[in-house]
C-alpha cells in the first residue's frame, strides 16, 4: 500500500524534531525555548538522613525523614561559589562550569556547595529588589543544576549571605529602610523584623519552586539538589543575639520544609559552640567566637534541620599559632563536633568548608595537604564505624578551573595543577566509595572512574 498524504507529511516533522533534539544534546546552551523531557539526564535518587548517615532514597521521599528503600551513600566534595554568575555569560563561560562540574566528578567527589544568591544592584544580581528578579541569571544557575546533574554531582544551594559580598543581610534591611519600614541599622534586624523575614520567605519561594528553563523540572522535585542552606555563615550582632538567631532558624528551616519535603535542609553556621554551652567553649578558635550569637549545638538540634554543618579555618582563626598547633587545634575541633553528632544530635555533620589560606604560610601545598587529610581521616574512621559515625563528609574551600581566578580568594586553587592535593582528594573519595559502593547506586558513577588505579 503506498503511504498516504499525511505519512509523507509526518515523515518531514519527525525528521525535524529528531534534529533539534540532536541538537538540544550537542550544545550546552540551546538557542531555542521550549523544553524536553529530563531523559537525556541520568536518573538519581533523593539524599535522605537515617539517624547519622545520608542515605539515598530510592522511592524518591527525600526530605530527612521519608521513603521506604534507602542506600547509604559517601560524600566528598568541594566549594565553587562562583558557578551561577560564571554561567550567565554563556559561550566559554558555562564551558567552565561544565569543566568544574566535569573535574569535581572525576575526582570522585560527590557534592558541591555554591551560591544560590545574589541580592542588588550587581551586573548579575539575581534578586533585583524584593521578589523581582533577572531570568537572564536565574538560567545560569538552571545551567548549574543540568551539568551537576549530567555528572552525578549533587548541589548544595545556599540562599543568602551574612557578609556583604552579594548583598547579604545588609541588602535586605536596606530594602526594608527604603520601603519606609521602621528598621534598625543593626544586622539582626534581619533576623527579627517581620518585612525583612517575608522578603526572605518570597525569595525562598521563587527559587525552591523555580521551574528549571532547561529540563522543565521544578527545583523542588530535582535530586541533583543535595540540600537548602538558609545562610552562609549566620552570625548575630553579639551573644545576645541567640534567641533571635535560633527563632529564625526554626521558622525558616519550616518553612523551606512547607514547600519542599523531598530536600535536605542545613543552616551554614561555622560550628562555634555559643554562650549557652559554655561547657565546649574551650573547643573554640577564641573567646570571639562564643559572642556571634550563634551556637552549633542549638542550632542544629532544631527538628527541621536534617545535618548540621561545621567550618574549619585554622589560619584565620589562629593565624599566629604554628602549624603543629593548628593541626592539633583542627583535630580536637572536628572530634568535638563528630561527637556531638554521636551522641547528642544524632545527626550527620558536614564539614561544608575546609580551607587553608596561601598567604598565611609558606608551605603552599604542604600545609593544605596536612589539614585536608587530618580532616579526611576523622571522616572516615568515623564511617568505618560499625554504625557509621556522623562524620559525613567533608567540603574543600574552594576549587577553581582556568580563567576563573578572578573568583580567587587566600584559599582557592586549582587542585590538578597541585598534584599532591589532587591525589588526596581522589584517594578520599576511593576510599570512602569502597565502603559504600555495594550498597550506592549499583557500581554507577560519574564518566571517568578515578578509583581504577587506586589500590584498595
Amino acid at each position: 500500500m503506498k503511504p498516504n498524504w499525511r505519512d509523507k507529511a509526518l515523515y518531514p516533522i519527525l525528521g525535524g524534531i529528531t534534529i533539534l533534539l540532536i541538537v538540544y544534546l550537542a550544545f550546552d546552551e540551546p538557542s531555542f525555548s521550549f523544553t524536553f523531557p529530563v531523559l537525556w539526564l541520568p536518573e538519581m535518587g533523593f539524599v535522605g538522613t537515617n539517624s547519622t548517615r545520608f542515605v539515598v532514597v530510592e522511592d524518591g521521599g527525600g526530605g530527612g525523614r521519608a521513603g521506604r528503600a534507602q542506600s547509604a551513600v559517601y560524600v566528598n566534595g568541594w566549594n565553587s561559589y562562583w558557578l551561577m554568575e560564571e554561567s550567565v555569560w554563556g559561550g566559554q563561560s558555562r564551558a567552565r562550569v561544565a569543566e568544574m562540574m566535569r573535574r569535581g566528578a572525576g575526582m570522585g567527589m560527590t557534592v558541591c556547595r555554591t551560591w544560590a544568591f545574589s541580592d542588588g544592584n550587581g551586573p548579575n544580581a539575581l534578586q533585583r529588589s524584593p521578589g523581582v528578579f533577572d531570568e537572564r541569571v536565574f538560567r545560569g544557575l538552571d545551567y548549574v543544576i543540568v551539568e551537576a546533574r549530567r555528572n552525578r554531582v549533587r548541589v548544595i544551594l545556599s540562599l543568602v549571605n551574612n557578609l556583604n559580598a552579594f548583598g547579604g543581610k545588609a541588602q535586605y534591611i536596606r530594602w526594608a529602610q527604603e520601603a519606609g519600614e521602621n528598621v534598625s541599622s543593626s544586622a539582626d534586624s534581619f533576623f527579627s523584623h517581620p518585612t525583612i523575614k517575608e522578603y526572605y520567605k518570597a525569595y525562598i519561594k521563587a527559587v525552591v519552586t523555580r521551574k528549571n528553563s532547561m529540563t522543565g523540572v521544578r527545583y523542588y522535585d530535582e535530586p541533583a539538589i543535595f540540600a537548602w542552606e538558609l545562610m552562609n555563615e549566620p552570625r548575630g550582632e553579639s551573644g545576645s543575639s541567640a534567641p533571635l538567631l535560633q527563632s529564625w532558624i526554626t521558622e525558616m528551616a519550616a518553612y523551606i520544609k512547607s514547600l519542599d519535603q523531598r530536600h535536605l535542609v542545613t543552616i551554614g553556621v561555622e560550628g562555634f559552640y555559643g554562650l549557652q554551652t559554655q561547657e565546649k567553649n574551650a573547643v573554640n578558635p577564641g573567646e570571639w567566637a562564643s559572642s556571634l550569637g550563634t551556637d552549633f549545638l542549638n542550632n542544629s538540634a532544631i527538628h527541621d534541620i536534617d545535618f548540621a554543618s561545621v567550618h574549619a579555618y585554622p589560619d584565620s582563626w589562629i593565624p599566629e599559632a604554628s602549624l603543629d598547633e593548628k593541626v592539633k587545634y583542627l583535630s580536637q575541633w572536628v572530634d568535638s563536633h563528630i561527637r556531638d553528632g554521636d551522641d547528642i544530635l544524632k545527626k550527620p555533620v558536614l564539614f561544608t568548608e575546609v580551607g587553608s589560606s596561601s598567604q598565611q604560610n609558606q608551605l603552599g601545598s604542604y600545609q593544605r595537604d596536612i589539614f585536608l587529610k587530618t580532616v579526611y581521616d576523622k571522616i572516615y574512621e568515623s564511617s568505618k564505624k560499625r554504625q557509621a559515625g556522623a562524620g559525613a563528609g567533608a567540603l574543600i574551600w574552594q576549587l577553581l578551573v582556568d580563567d576563573t581566578q578572578g573568583y580567587a580568594d587566600q584559599f582557592s586553587f586549582v587542585a590538578w595543577d597541585h598534584l599532591s592535593t589532587y591525589k588526596l582528594i581522589i584517594e578520599q573519595s576511593c576510599r570512602l566509595r569502597r565502603m559504600f559502593v555495594k550498597e550506592e547506586t549499583n557500581g554507577k558513577y560519574s564518566h571517568n572512574d578515578p578509583c581504577s588505579s587506586i589500590g584498595s
